[in-house]
């Protein structure tokens, strides 16, 4: 039998216990494993998260910059703070070395071809588990047509991560006669985060992002879009998080520039350090020729 030591005297009377709040908005009384899992997507330092998306391909085959996720993406995808991918492209092309958290995209079925609204959700918790995700993204489809299943499709998964402790991802999907407004932004992400989602990824608006953010209980993250121009790229993220965002999940604006690893620095240095964007354009520029 190992020794038994003397009990213990230093009781810290004098020390309050602490119970501090969780670091994240609307996640303070999530499950520990909850909290563990956002906490490694999340950096608890900054409240923030730079997501590399690569998922394009679950509905719109080799896009452009992903025609090889195994050459093009996998050299830099260390500097990011989460990768952003389907179990498919993580099991055939992310080594098991990869330490980075993982979110995998849990929703599908229609492709370009269809009518993208139309969609399932597409792998099981338990698969999510034994590839050690970090938490699920499943796209919702306010106002479109199949708008009521996306949405079943959400609140589903929902359960599912309650119960396996597994933070669930709402992707705000936007439908070609869909306005891109605030209004339209604070109705479906609100709808998410009223709805179980733990997090919401949107798009930025010129106009009132702010209302958007401060109308959603729980952390948005900034969807990157189309590809524009590098300052422009990093004059939206700064905006976004000066006004609420908690982070960026950026895909073509970073894989798809000249000077992807730059990008991607550039972009971390405006989400956790807050640096300007013409001063982070320069810091892209000097990346570069380096």
């Amino acid at each position: 039998m190992p020794e038994v030591d003397k009990e213990g005297k230093d009781y810290c009377l004098n020390v309050p216990a602490s119970n501090d709040g969780f670091f994240l908005k609307g996640c303070n009384s999530l499950d520990w494993g909850l909290k563990n899992r956002l906490s490694r997507i999340f950096n608890p330092a900054t409240g923030r998260t730079v997501m590399l998306a690569i998922d394009h391909g679950y509905f719109q085959g080799p896009t452009t910059g992903l025609e090889r996720i195994d050459v093009k993406i996998m050299p830099f995808a260390e500097h990011a703070d989460t990768l952003m991918l389907t179990r498919g492209i993580l099991r055939a092309n992310v080594p098991p070395s990869y330490s980075k958290p993982v979110v995998l995209r849990a929703s599908g079925g229609p492709s370009i071809l269809r009518e993208l609204s139309n969609e399932e959700i597409a792998m099981s918790m338990e698969d999510a588990l034994r590839l050690n995700a970090s938490a699920l993204a499943i796209q919702v489809f306010i106002g479109g047509e199949f708008e009521t299943r996306s949405v079943h499709n959400m609140t589903r998964l929902v359960d599912q991560g309650l119960r396996y402790g597994m933070p669930i991802l709402a992707v705000t999907a936007v439908g070609k006669e869909m306005a891109r407004d605030a209004r339209y932004f604070r109705l479906a992400c609100r709808i998410c985060a009223e709805l179980g989602a733990h997090y919401v990824k949107t798009y930025y608006t010129p106009e009132d992002f702010e209302t958007v953010t401060a109308s959603c209980p729980v952390p948005i993250v900034m969807a990157g879009g189309k590809k524009i121009g590098e300052l422009d790229a990093l004059t939206m993220a700064y905006n976004a998080v000066q006004q609420g965002a908690s982070g960026v999940d950026m895909g073509r604006n970073i894989f798809q520039s000249e000077a992807p690893i730059a990008m991607l620095k550039a972009v971390k240095a405006v989400v956790h350090e807050n640096l300007p964007p013409q001063q982070a354009f320069e810091m892209y520029q000097d990346l570069r020729k380096g």
